[in-house]
């Protein structure tokens, strides 16, 4: 019996059967105290032709107590208590029994007692005259044919109860197949063919149920099913751009190798305008191979191990806000650096590099984009225990989809037509160095994001 049916079975009859037991206790009392009435009722009209006729024959007598089931008859008619009929007594008198004022466990009591004790007593019953006949009227008689009765009275109640427990769990057990069973099993099953191919949408169940609990779960499970197919399809769809990728870094490598040849002879330029611009020429060239041998090395969207080293952050970031100022052109946008000159960290060079970059290619995108001037700054501190890198820009503020879903990748990027790769790509360069990233602010007057990391000698777990 291990299925919610069978179960439901057993519950439902072991739970009828006790209903039919606190029913059956008080109505073999009630049966038992209508037995005793009965006799008394009989007793009193056997006593009636004494009454009518106080000269009777010692055989009528017998016969009359014979037919009321008793074997004395006491009657009080008034003050005076007077013995009407009597016979022989088999035995003395075992207990006494009184129906006036006896309470409704005291009565159970005495029917369990009587049903249990096979042994046959002589008891007397006292109890009121019908029909306000006298002040009280007592009877001896045997318990044999009492408990005889009581037993056939319980054996009945027992068989019809059972067979009202059977036909009760049987119907709802059909009821709860029909009603919860069913679709349950629906349920099962679409959970079953959706764990086979769960990136087939037509799969996905459609809540049908009527039952309102069933048909929230149904709800519920759709909900699940609908977010795991878009991010199996999201993760296939990342999968087939990491392959392509991967593709694309090993031509691009090549190029920028070949490009970085021809550097070489830039440099030997005697312009002082192409001497000037050569170096940060070839160190962009230099940093696109790194970064295409780091994807190809890596094979997925994962970054490597960072090379720690300990290097003047302004230099780092001098480089990123000149290759910045190529790309604004004519545009009124402005950029300022507010960073010791002294201040050195600890970290990847390469990375930072690119943390940086990302943060700030963003925020000019993001101005550009609304075509008015702007301010792009970049300001740093330091504590006992950790550097600070604040990126901050005048720009629009990040669209709602972007801060739902910040540095989720292909969730909805900062600026039109963006992916948020470069805040996805900048979370987890930071994370590899033990620091943390964390959008400080972001409204109308503009978005700032923080740069925290640590200057423990250990990287933080990633």
């Amino acid at each position: 019996m291990n299925t919610l049916s069978g179960r439901f079975l057993i519950l439902t009859a072991i739970f009828v059967m006790l209903a039919e037991v606190l029913i059956f206790v008080p109505s073999v009392a009630r049966y038992r105290v209508d037995f005793l009435m009965s006799r008394l009722e009989r007793a009193q009209i056997a006593s009636l032709v004494l009454l009518a006729n106080e000269d009777i024959d010692s055989s009528l007598e017998a016969e009359l107590l014979d037919n009321a089931g008793v074997f004395n008859v006491v009657l009080r008619r008034d003050e005076a208590r007077q013995l009407v009929l009597s016979s022989p007594l088999p035995r003395p008198i075992d207990q006494t029994f009184d129906l006036r004022n006896a309470g409704p466990m005291e009565l159970v009591r005495d029917a369990l007692a009587c049903l249990i004790d096979s042994e046959d007593q002589v008891i007397r019953v006292i109890g009121e005259p019908a029909r306000m006949g006298g002040l009280l009227i007592e009877i001896t008689l045997e318990t044999g044919e009492l408990r005889a009765s009581l037993l056939d009275y319980g054996l009945r109640i027992l068989i019809l109860s059972a067979v009202i427990a059977l036909i009760t769990a049987v119907l709802l057990n059909l009821a709860v197949r029909q009603v919860l069973v069913k679709p349950i099993r629906r349920v099962v099953e679409h959970m079953k063919s959706y764990a086979a191919a769960p990136e087939d949408a037509r799969l996905v169940i459609t809540p049908s149920s009527g039952i309102r609990e069933l048909h929230e779960a149904e709800e519920t499970l759709q909900r699940l099913q609908t977010q795991l197919t878009s991010a199996l399809k999201q993760r296939e769809r990342l999968a087939q751009l990491g392959s392509a990728v991967a593709k694309v870094s090993h031509d691009l490598r090549n190029i920028l190798t070949s490009a970085q040849l021809f550097t070489d002879r830039i440099e030997m330029s005697e312009d002082p305008a192409v001497k000037r611009m050569a170096p940060k020429l070839v160190n962009s060239i230099t940093r696109a191979v790194h970064l295409c041998e780091s994807t190809l090395a890596f094979g997925k969207a994962e970054e490597p191990t960072p090379m720690l080293t300990r290097f003047h952050l302004q230099d780092i970031v001098q480089d990123v806000i000149d290759s910045e100022r190529l790309s604004v052109g004519d545009y009124d946008l402005s950029f300022s650096v507010d960073i010791p000159a002294s201040m050195m960290i600890r970290g990847d060079t390469e990375q930072i590099y690119r943390v940086l970059a990302n943060l700030v290619r963003n925020a000019r995108q993001a101005i550009v984009d609304t075509g008015k001037p702007g301010e792009i700054g970049v300001s740093a501190s330091e504590s006992d225990r950790d550097w600070t890198i604040r990126v901050s820009d005048t720009g629009p503020g990040l669209p709602p989809k972007a801060k739902a879903h910040l540095f989720e990748p292909f969730a909805g990027g900062a600026t039109r037509g963006g992916t948020g790769l470069g805040l996805s790509i900048a979370m987890e360069l930071v994370r590899g160095h033990g620091g943390a990233l964390t959008l400080e602010r972001s409204d109308e007057r503009g978005t700032s994001f923080l740069i925290v990391l640590p200057k423990g000698d250990e990287l933080s777990p990633r």
